[in-house]
């Protein structure tokens, strides 16, 4: 039985990823400190169900606090899912925040790593924030990343980390870089979690900017498979891949969309843009097609589906 460990694991990914492993038969240690960054208590709901899985352990601590050494020593992968998220609060004196659960929490796990005695894959959830305003649409691997964001510059500085742990000291990293991913347990302060709820309260949504931002939004099951195969392709170490939806949408359409799904008009109020936010965001997947066999599964109106179910459900 493989062991694997996931940070993050009451989060958004983190749960649906710890929840694809224990089904595939896998023991899961799942690590989660239970921030106040949104209520902890959908957390906990993420969760509650997997504690009831004999093949799953979950240690409620701080990365910095756990003995990597030793939590390391039968473990086969890790999936980094943890890290402060958010682009808009990455700034002022939140910072610190940042540095510490991003660039620091990963660099103690990578030191760990450099002696784990069976460990055969990290894979490092990244983001696609590293690339603020990309000159090129879709956006490749190759472009240079240039972060618009104090988040995207700590998660680009994980991703060096890792890298310079796989040509150092052989640490055998996947990078993963996800754009806007959305589905049921989605963060509280993430944009369709809110668009859903504000329609169950009857309140106009906050649209920044003037609504014709475009975004590669991405299903969270097709993250947990990308997840899955950087973990076992064997040309996946040492490597960044975009993982994104397959295409690209103006916020106008989604909320076109998700007006059908709700059946009912939903009422808009714009504001400023907002600091740190990419105007445009596109994946060029073609890399992680051809080395993960990477395709996305899920369609925008059938991931907006199933998150307006989930939304209702945790509400009402």
């Amino acid at each position: 039985m493989a062991t694997s460990v996931v940070t993050g694991a009451a989060g958004f990914v983190g749960s649906h990823l710890t929840e694809a492993l224990l089904q595939r038969g896998d023991r899961v240690i799942g690590i989660d400190e239970f921030n106040d960054y949104y209520d902890p208590a959908l957390k906990r709901k993420n969760v509650a169900h997997l504690e009831q899985h004999p093949n799953f352990q979950l240690l409620e601590d701080s990365i910095a606090a756990l003995n990597w050494t030793s939590l390391l020593d039968q473990v086969d992968v890790i999936y980094h899912q943890a890290a402060q998220a958010g682009v808009r609060a990455s700034w002022g004196d939140g910072f610190r925040g940042y540095t510490e659960r991003n660039i620091n929490a990963t660099q103690l796990i990578l030191e760990a790593a450099k002696t784990a005695p069976g460990l055969k894959r990290i894979v490092f959830a990244s983001s696609s924030s590293v690339y603020g305003n990309a000159e090129t649409l879709p956006t490749s691997e190759t472009i240079c990343p240039h972060p618009v964001s104090p988040y995207g510059i700590t998660k680009l500085a994980a991703e060096q980390l890792c890298l310079l742990y796989h040509h150092n000291f052989g640490v055998p990293v996947s990078v993963l870089r996800y754009f806007t991913v959305y589905g049921p347990r989605q963060r509280s302060d993430m944009a369709f979690h809110m668009f859903f709820k504000s329609v169950l309260d009857d309140q106009p949504i906050r649209i920044y900017g003037d609504g014709q931002q475009t975004r590669d939004f991405t299903f969270v099951s097709d993250i947990v498979a990308a997840n899955l195969a950087a973990a076992e392709v064997p040309g996946a170490i040492g490597e960044i891949f975009n993982i994104g939806g397959g295409s690209r949408v103006v916020l106008t359409e989604v909320l076109d969309t998700m007006e059908q799904i709700v059946g009912q008009p939903i009422r808009r109020n714009h504001i400023g843009n907002a600091a740190g936010d990419a105007r445009h965001t596109a994946a060029d997947v073609s890399k992680a097609k051809r080395l993960l066999n990477y395709i996305p599964q899920v369609s925008l109106a059938e991931g907006l589906q199933q998150e307006w179910q989930w939304v209702q459900a945790l509400y009402r």
